[in-house]
């Protein structure tokens, strides 16, 4: 059988599985917290079931071990048949995952990818008030008193912080030398002694953020990634993984939201008009060139090709483009579908323009600013010469 006819195949067997199992009316159906976060435990618990959730997992595990192509049939599938974004397991799923794949010892691979499947869930403890796109300037600090680490600081834009039972966090250790080498990654417990968890209202009336403060919070030496100093490094596994692997999928759920853009074109009547078909192709086209960069990228991973900035370079690309694909909704749109109510709970290419819109700006920034991203680019990809700290502009 041909390689076209097993992918052919697998698009029918995922297609007739969503026909029997996809949600209906899930949008409706968050009208409050409770709601939002059993319905979206239900649906990994089916997709798991199904042998969907991870295609990107290794072999052994249950859906795992998809090749490149098959994930994206997969995504490209989901993403047609508009199904829930998975907001409450996707931290879990990718950057847990990736975590302990790469960095994670044997023990913590046992304990805690299994429990991943079972529904457990996780966020990310990285960014700090003063520590955003300057990570290695992050403050929280940890202090070993025997078998613990008492950790004390704050954390903020914590993805689903909120339902999450566990933090992968990053703290201070030392002060002493280059800054990155004082951070130290740790498993922290949510529902330990010590944590608050604060959601943030958003611009869009969404809490999909949250600040958390950390007072004498004990932490196991146990729960250490790697070696005490070396969480840096481990981090950027994490990293890689928000900004690679995790925009795959997003790319090809916008690329199956085009639907929605196009019937705006119809219900307004501007299947002629020469400047909306215009900018309507130019949109189609970058995120085609969006899901393509990201296919490059994981085939890279895959490969084991994959160059330091390949992810930045995955990052910036989707971000521009959905700031473009919602701000053309918002335009075809008009002032009417700007009156809509803004979306209860985060998601995008919802269809609700204003608030996708909004929502659109929130990835210039998550996992890591535009201009970071450059920055990694120009310095690791391009070899440019960082700017001297004297230089001062005339």
């Amino acid at each position: 059988m041909t390689e076209g006819k097993e992918l052919e195949g697998l698009r029918q067997e995922v297609r007739g599985w969503l026909d029997a199992n996809a949600p209906r009316g899930w949008r409706e159906s968050y009208d409050n917290h409770e709601a939002f976060a059993q319905s979206q435990r239900e649906w990994f618990a089916k997709l798991v079931e199904g042998g969907y959730a991870i295609p990107h997992w290794p072999a052994e595990w249950p859906g795992g071990g998809r090749s490149l192509a098959e994930q994206k049939v997969i995504y490209e599938e989901l993403a047609r048949a508009d199904t829930p974004r998975l907001l409450l397991s996707f931290v879990s799923t990718y950057h847990a995952a990736s975590t302990f794949f790469e960095c994670g010892s044997e023990e913590q691979k046992a304990r805690y990818l299994p429990k991943i499947l079972e529904g457990e869930t996780w966020c990310q403890g990285f960014s700090e008030p003063n520590a955003g796109s300057d990570l290695a300037a992050l403050k929280t600090k940890a202090e070993r008193k025997g078998d613990v680490y008492v950790v004390n600081g704050q954390k903020v834009w914590s993805t689903m912080a909120q339902y999450a039972d566990k933090c992968l966090l990053l703290v201070r250790t030392s002060s002493d030398g280059p800054k990155q080498a004082g951070i130290t990654y740790l498993l922290m417990d949510m529902k330990a002694k010590g944590v608050t968890v604060r959601p943030i209202n958003q611009i869009q009336g969404d809490q999909e953020f949250c600040e958390i403060f950390l007072d004498d919070v004990e932490i196991p030496v146990e729960e250490r990634v790697g070696e005490e100093g070396q969480g840096w490094a481990v981090a950027q596994a994490t990293l890689a993984s928000e900004r690679g692997l995790t925009l795959m999928e997003l790319s090809y759920r916008m690329q199956g939201a085009l639907w929605r853009i196009a019937e705006l074109i119809r219900k307004n009547g501007l299947e002629e008009d020469a400047g909306v078909l215009r900018d309507f192709g130019h949109l189609v086209t970058r995120i085609d060139c969006t899901c393509a960069i990201a296919d490059q990228f994981l085939q890279n991973r895959i490969d084991g090709a994959e160059r330091v900035g390949d992810a930045s370079l995955v990052k910036n690309t989707y971000s521009r483009v959905l700031r473009e694909y919602s701000l053309l909704g918002t335009r075809l749109g008009g002032i009417d579908e700007q009156y809509q109510a803004p979306i209860t709970f985060g998601d995008l290419n919802t269809g609700n323009w204003m608030a996708d819109f909004m929502n659109s700006y929130a990835w210039t920034i998550a996992g890591g600013s535009e201009e970071v991203q450059r920055n990694i680019i120009a310095e690791r990809m391009l070899e440019m010469q960082r700017e001297p700290k004297d230089w001062v502009a005339s």
